[in-house]
């Protein structure tokens, strides 16, 4: 097979890799996002195709560019810019797995404290206000309205049921 031949092969069956990644429902990619897409898929191809030792795909290790600035990364309470990509996020969790990076490894790569937030502030409220609504945090026994109040004993070990009314009390009561 000549070079030509597997080249053209190449990029054929990276050009159907890639149509049927975009086919995926589950896909979201933006314009910008395919013909890098395609050329990682050439390359693994090519790759593959010559039985070569695959390439480092670890990124060179040094200093990143933020997108934008700390300050501007929490400006507002409604979202967190990622430094990665500049674009707004309620929470960068999902985010950062995408770029294959931990919040350590972000808060590293970026030079932050490790207080820096993963969640925007108006977002966290919001999950906590709904939790509290729902009643979870509350120990078991709790009331809802005052999940600080401390709740009477009734002299039962903890974690067991009271034991059953014994039958020759209810038989008096008839």
């Amino acid at each position: 097979m000549t070079e030509d031949t597997m080249d053209t092969n190449a990029v054929e069956l990276a050009t159907e890799l890639t149509i049927a990644w975009l086919s995926n429902p589950n896909t979201r990619a933006s314009g910008d996002d395919v013909p890098g897409f395609l050329q990682k898929m050439h390359e693994a191809v090519t790759q593959l195709a010559s039985g070569g030792e695959p390439a480092s795909t670890e990124e060179p290790v040094g200093d990143y560019a933020p997108a934008v600035s700390v300050r501007k990364s929490l400006a507002s309470k409604d979202h967190i810019i990622s430094m990665i990509d500049g674009k707004p996020y309620k929470t960068l969790r999902r985010h950062l797995a995408g770029h294959g990076l931990s919040p350590a490894d972000y808060r590293q790569r970026y030079g932050l404290k490790a207080d820096y937030p993963m969640v925007a502030e108006t977002y966290s409220e919001a999950r906590r206000a709904m939790a509290k609504k729902i009643g979870l945090g509350r120990k078991p026994g709790m009331s809802r309205k005052g999940a600080d109040a401390v709740v009477e004993t009734t002299g039962t070990k903890r974690g067991r049921k009271p034991a059953p009314a014994t039958a020759p009390a209810a038989a008096e009561e008839e």
